[in-house]
């Protein structure tokens, strides 16, 4: 999309690596996901993306300035998946969400990457339920490989209903170009950080690409 840039601070080889989609999300599933996995596997930061139409912000920490939108890789491991992680300190507002999910769809592409995971919150009606009850993860796939992959890993298919925001956008993209794209819905809380739902999209993650048993236990 014309204004949204996305630019390389490091070179890394990512042929065949797995993209993680780290924008906000109902219960900030997806960017509690982004962050344990940047510092649970040490990844290291590549790109930012940058528009004229992003908050004119610069984050500092460890005395570092930091773009708002971040790009974080890690090298090719024996036996698991080599990870790229979007994050976002914001939510994109509608108007540029198609263009920012276009932006990475297309990285992705030029880069070589084989698949796109997508980490959402699903808001559920649990009133007068139980809060400690087990969750369950659901996924969707943007084509037959992507849901086969979630079958062979014995994750429940999302059926029937709506995905908004960038990760339905990439469903959507991924469908049309024929690109492997994977939302995973946990329910998740709307009106705070969910860090349960989180952590278990990370044990899914864990399941699907990683095998290394992450620790998501801290997030319960």
């Amino acid at each position: 999309m014309d204004g949204i840039q996305i630019y390389e601070l490091k070179r890394m080889d990512l042929r065949g690596a797995t993209v993680i989609d780290g924008f906000p999300s109902v219960g900030l599933v997806s960017s509690i996901v982004a962050n344990y996995l940047i510092n649970a596997l040490n990844l290291t930061q590549i790109g930012i993306m940058d528009s004229l139409y992003f908050p004119t912000v610069a984050l500092v920490r460890d005395g570092q300035p930091m773009n708002p939108v971040r790009i974080y890789a890690g090298p090719k491991l024996e036996g698991s998946d080599q990870i790229v992680v979007f994050i976002s300190e914001f939510q994109p507002p509608p108007n540029l969400i198609k263009g920012i999910a276009a932006t990475v769809l297309d990285w992705a592409e030029d880069a070589r990457c084989n698949l796109l995971v997508c980490p959402e919150g699903l808001i559920v009606d649990n009133d007068g339920g139980d809060d400690d009850r087990q969750m369950e993860v659901y996924g969707i796939g943007s084509t037959e490989k992507s849901m086969n992959m979630l079958r062979d890993n014995h994750v429940t298919i999302f059926e029937e209903g709506v995905i908004t925001g960038v990760a339905g956008v990439l469903l959507n993209e991924g469908k049309k170009r024929d690109f492997d794209v994977i939302t995973l819905l946990s329910e998740a809380h709307p009106d705070y950080p969910d860090a349960r739902a989180a952590a278990r999209v990370i044990e899914t993650i864990d399941k699907l690409l990683l095998h290394t048993e992450l620790d998501a236990q801290p997030l319960y």
